[in-house]
């Protein structure tokens, strides 16, 4: 059962909370972080953006990964959220374990 970080964007700090928290109670995330305001370049149907969004990083097992992409698309506001997910390699143990404990094993 492998830790994995979930990088996310999100219109705001209130939508950033609202996805935070269903992670959490679904047990699809252990901890979310919540970092605002982040500016964000990009090209979206042809025309260079300049936004403000909100980062959530989400921990949470490798076993999750699936059900919390689908949770987070069903409830975003974007139509093509961005959903990055990057393993762990290594970490201090027992927050790694407390990580695990939290989610369960996604059986």
């Amino acid at each position: 059962m492998g830790i994995t970080l979930v990088y996310m964007t999100t219109s705001d700090k209130v939508e950033a909370r609202a996805i935070g928290k269903v992670l959490i109670e679904s047990n699809l995330a252990a901890c979310v972080n919540i970092i605002d305001p982040m500016t964000s370049l990009y090209q979206w149907e042809g025309k260079l953006q300049d936004d403000q969004e909100t980062i959530l990083i989400a921990k949470t097992t490798r076993e999750k990964i699936e059900d919390l992409k689908k949770k987070v698309v069903s409830i975003h506001s974007y139509d093509c959220p961005c959903i990055l997910t990057f393993p762990v390699s290594d970490g201090h143990a027992p927050f790694m374990n407390w990580i695990k404990d939290q989610v369960g094993s996604g059986a």
